[in-house]
């Protein structure tokens, strides 16, 4: 690049700052809504199920039975409501006021004293919430084997099991849904900032007609789109690095990599969300339709074809294949990555080269839509 391509790609640089700067709704987009996403994402977004609202049927109040019954009380899982008939509890389950029913039989302390016959319960579970039923039916069956242990060893006897697992959790040993969510959260932030507002933004100069005054000048197509998204880039690490301090700071989300893992994989992300802006503004010239397309190209495939919330393995073979095109894919799990686990370079090698390629395709699909459009 000569002298004066460098003094005009620095003034056209300049030129889009100023614009972002003086832009009330590019500030909005940047570092207001980001915000109001992770507070949603945060707080009003999670998988734990913590407290669950059961009811439990005694139809036979013996001691052994009221004890089992104190055990499902105490469990910091549930909230129980207690029954003498399983039809007392059928109505709240009915309309969603208790998830589960755990009905303990009249012969429940007949079969308990028999060691040839364990004890039948039965669990009523609402599979509406497919989630929430298994959530229940697993540690029903955890309380019970709790508290058959408990009562083996009140009575003299071993219940040393027949396998001894021993379970850890890595890199999210108290199991909070949060801890992956936010990070995750924070892709989806960056696809809004990277491509939703790079193309209302550009979309509004050809609109203006100010993008086709600006290609007359002796600027290259090259230099005008590195010039528009150049300020962009920035403005998006920018929102990422308040995204982050919000995530730890606010949310106590564990940072275990480093800052240059975390701006590197965010830097690649940034390249392929700013194209495909670039893309839609260029080929659409249209604000309205630019913020439709942003939203069906960019927002939703990254909400539920990356990974965020939907595990891919559990799709349809043709959906897989579709989200390998989608570059929240890459950066959610880097991102996760950072967060939790640490510097693991060699994936994050991997997604930046998907990242960077995935950009280059888009920049230069962008580049000749230009091109076309002025022709």
């Amino acid at each position: 690049m000569d002298r004066d391509a460098t003094i005009r790609f620095i003034a056209l640089v300049r030129k889009e700052t100023l614009q972002v700067i003086r832009d009330p709704s590019s500030i909005l987009i940047a570092f207001v809504l980001p915000v109001v996403l992770l507070f949603l994402f945060g707080y009003a977004l999670s998988l734990d199920a913590t407290v669950t609202r059961i009811g439990i049927a005694i139809e036979s109040p013996t001691p052994a039975a009221r004890e089992l019954a104190a055990n499902f009380q105490a469990s910091r899982y549930f909230t129980v409501k207690l029954a003498t008939d399983r039809r007392e509890l059928e109505e709240d389950l009915v309309v969603n006021r208790i998830r589960g029913i755990v009905v303990i039989p009249a012969d429940f302390t007949a079969d308990n004293a028999n060691p040839q016959t364990p004890p039948r319960l039965q669990v009523l579970v609402d599979g509406t919430d497919p989630n929430t039923a298994s959530f229940v039916l697993n540690y029903a069956q955890g309380v019970v084997q709790t508290w058959r242990n408990q009562t083996a060893i009140d009575h003299g006897v071993n219940p040393a099991p027949l396998i001894d697992v021993e379970q850890r959790v890595w890199f999210n040993q108290e199991l909070v849904s949060r801890n992956f969510l936010v990070p995750g959260a924070i892709a989806i932030v960056m696809t809004m900032i990277g491509t939703l507002l790079t193309a209302l933004v550009v979309a509004r100069e050809w609109e203006r007609g100010t993008m086709e005054a600006m290609m007359a000048t002796p600027v290259s197509s090259l230099q005008l789109l590195a010039g528009k998204i150049l300020p962009y880039f920035i403005l998006g690490l920018l929102a990422l690095t308040l995204c982050v301090a919000v995530s730890v700071l606010l949310f106590g989300v564990p940072f275990r990599g480093s800052l240059i893992a975390l701006y590197l994989v965010s830097a690649a992300f940034l390249c392929p969300a700013l194209g495909l802006g670039l893309l839609i503004s260029a080929g659409t010239k249209n604000q309205f339709l630019a913020s439709q397309l942003a939203l069906v190209a960019g927002f939703l495939p990254a909400f539920l074809l990356s990974g965020f919330l939907f595990e891919i393995a559990s799709m349809p073979k043709i959906i897989q294949w579709l989200t390998m095109i989608i570059p929240a894919r890459y950066y959610i799990p880097a991102l996760q990555t950072v967060f939790l686990a640490g510097d693991i370079w060699p994936l994050y090698a991997q997604s930046i080269a998907v990242l960077l390629t995935m950009g280059a395709v888009l920049f230069a699909l962008a580049a000749r839509t230009t091109k076309k459009r002025l022709a």
